[in-house]
């Protein structure tokens, strides 16, 4: 077990709250493993009737996955210490989607990343005034995984391919107006929400509407329109030059932030959406993301979008193919091809 994250029951509660406010509750491998044990527990255990996930102090839900850990693998062991860090974090990611109990996520804060992979399988998602939702994967070299792939592709309005390229966060008012967020609650009553769901687990719904409000205008919705216009197509060329034939400001600004991302890890997403879309199993699509996260871990943009982003805080990365037209159909076949049999994904 692990102290960076506290599992505990309160009556007909499960409870589990990260607790490594140093990084953002990112979660390491051993969180993983602890969170996963927990709720195979619970699920035999007549008396737990809903799980409660959250965070214990400080900024942010969870930011992500344990980053260095996967530079680390990269540039040491072949990615191998990598790989199993994924495979470990994406059955605890399917574990949550096909949990037969009610989980309960307070997204209070950073939710980026692998804290999106462990907030959006929950039955129940609440945003607040601090939640601060992103996939930033693209600027690093890495993908929208943990199952991003699947929740993305299913926001409409091709929103998710909006934010699986640009990074863009959401605030907690535009997290609801999208549907990644289920509530809206103003943080001041979470420490209320959390007692009434452990005195009354069966209760959820009624107890999480009983303490919504409304948010403030959902800022995002005003370029709806636009971002389902310019992000229309699989292509990454058409999305970009749908953007450079546009000279309005906001697609100026958009086409910058594209030019910042790895071309490779944007052509990747894409095709990850639209793949997904098509599937109807989330553990198919947790295999297609796994076979992608076993070889981009490797590729020349992962390590050095780390080096350039996170490591020496540089924002020069040298991406590899450094355009969009050098990632040729070839180099994304061998991306998302399959593994060898004993070496691909499985739920737990």
């Amino acid at each position: 077990m692990t102290d960076q994250v506290h599992i505990h029951t309160h009556g007909g509660a499960g409870h589990i709250s990260l607790d490594r406010p140093k990084a953002l509750h990112a979660l390491t491998l051993d969180m993983c493993h602890a969170m996963s044990a927990a709720l195979t527990d619970w699920a035999g255990d007549d008396a737990i009737k809903a799980v409660v996930l959250d965070h214990a102090e400080g900024r942010g839900f969870c930011a992500g996955g344990d980053i260095n850990l996967l530079r680390h693998s990269a540039l040491n062991d072949s990615g191998a210490s990598g790989r199993a860090f994924f495979h470990d974090e994406y059955q605890l990611n399917h574990q949550m989607m096909t949990y037969a109990k009610p989980i309960v996520a307070f997204m209070d804060g950073i939710t980026m990343g692998g804290g999106v992979g462990i907030a959006l399988p929950c039955k129940y998602r609440v945003a607040t005034e601090h939640t601060r939702f992103a996939m930033p994967e693209t600027g690093i070299g890495l993908f929208p995984d943990v199952g991003g792939g699947w929740h993305l592709a299913r926001l409409g309005g091709r929103l998710g391919q909006f934010l699986a390229l640009t990074g863009a966060r959401l605030d907690g008012a535009e997290c609801l107006w999208a549907g990644i967020a289920t509530h809206y609650l103003p943080s001041e009553k979470l420490a209320e929400a959390k007692a009434r769901i452990i005195e009354h687990p069966e209760r959820i719904a009624g107890i999480l509407s009983e303490l919504s409000v409304t948010p403030p205008p959902a800022r995002i919705e005003a370029n709806a329109e636009r971002i389902k216009k310019h992000f229309a197509s699989d292509r990454y060329e058409d999305i970009l030059a749908s953007l450079e034939a546009d000279d309005s400001e906001w697609a100026a600004k958009e086409l910058a932030t594209l030019h910042s991302k790895s071309p490779q890890t944007c052509k990747i997403a894409l095709r990850q959406l639209a793949e997904s879309a098509e599937l109807d199993d989330f553990a198919d699509n947790m295999a297609m993301e796994y076979r992608i996260a076993s070889r981009v871990l490797t590729r020349p943009d992962f390590a050095e979008g780390v080096r350039a982003v996170i490591v020496d805080k540089t924002n020069d990365p040298q991406w590899d193919p450094a355009t969009p037209e050098g990632v040729s159909e070839e180099l994304l076949d061998s991306i998302f091809a399959p593994l060898p049999a004993d070496e691909e994904w499985k739920p737990l």
